[in-house]
């Protein structure tokens, strides 16, 4: 079996940043949804009261989330549902928790804060219109960086340039993020992207 992180250093992005854009909250648009995507990666996070290494599917669609947080062999940790009720999370002990917003849930149930609202953007290399932001982009305009809500995401590496069906423009998409906010450390490796479907 390869070690978990296997082969990253290869991954590297050593772009410089050239432009640095500051962006100011959309009125109305704390309630808004990034598009759908579906993806399966591994993550590690370190610097919470606990920590956390193995595989992750996310699967976010209009109007909620699902998200299986996986052992090293495959077997489901933890599932999380949100919803427009709320947030829901099971454990592999079959165990219930809920609450109104996931950073509160998964802090209290996993022992760190998972930023998902933010998220559903970061992983998109996007930033979250409802709270002000600093993107970093290199030369080729692609995002280095993010600062969000407390966080600074930095962008490792990304996937090839690909031609989406419908657009016929290329679009890149993150390989390798990590999260930052204090002493929390989230680094998320994506293994498979499926744009606007489930996995």
């Amino acid at each position: 079996m390869m070690p978990f992180f296997a082969g990253c250093t290869a991954l590297t992005y050593k772009n410089t940043i050239v432009n640095t854009i500051v962006t100011e909250p959309v009125v109305g648009a704390a309630k808004a949804e990034s598009a759908n995507f579906g993806l399966i990666g591994r993550v590690s996070v370190k610097g919470g009261k606990e920590s956390f290494a193995g595989g992750v599917q996310w699967h976010h669609g209009e109007g909620g989330d699902e998200i299986l947080l996986l052992s090293p062999l495959g077997q489901t940790l933890a599932q999380i549902q949100r919803t427009s009720e709320g947030v829901h999370l099971k454990t592999s002990e079959q165990e219930s928790y809920y609450a109104t917003d996931v950073e509160s849930l998964t802090e209290q149930v996993l022992g760190w804060r998972l930023p998902l609202m933010g998220l559903q953007y970061w992983i998109q290399s996007m930033n979250s219109p409802a709270t002000a932001s600093a993107i970093d982009m290199d030369i080729d305009g692609r995002v280095v960086a993010i600062r969000q809500d407390g966080w600074e995401i930095s962008y490792l590496s990304y996937f090839p340039m690909l031609r989406t069906q419908t657009t016929q423009t290329q679009t890149a998409r993150p390989k390798l993020l990590m999260l930052k906010r204090s002493a929390l450390q989230i680094k998320l490796i994506i293994d498979d992207w499926n744009l606007g479907g489930s996995y």
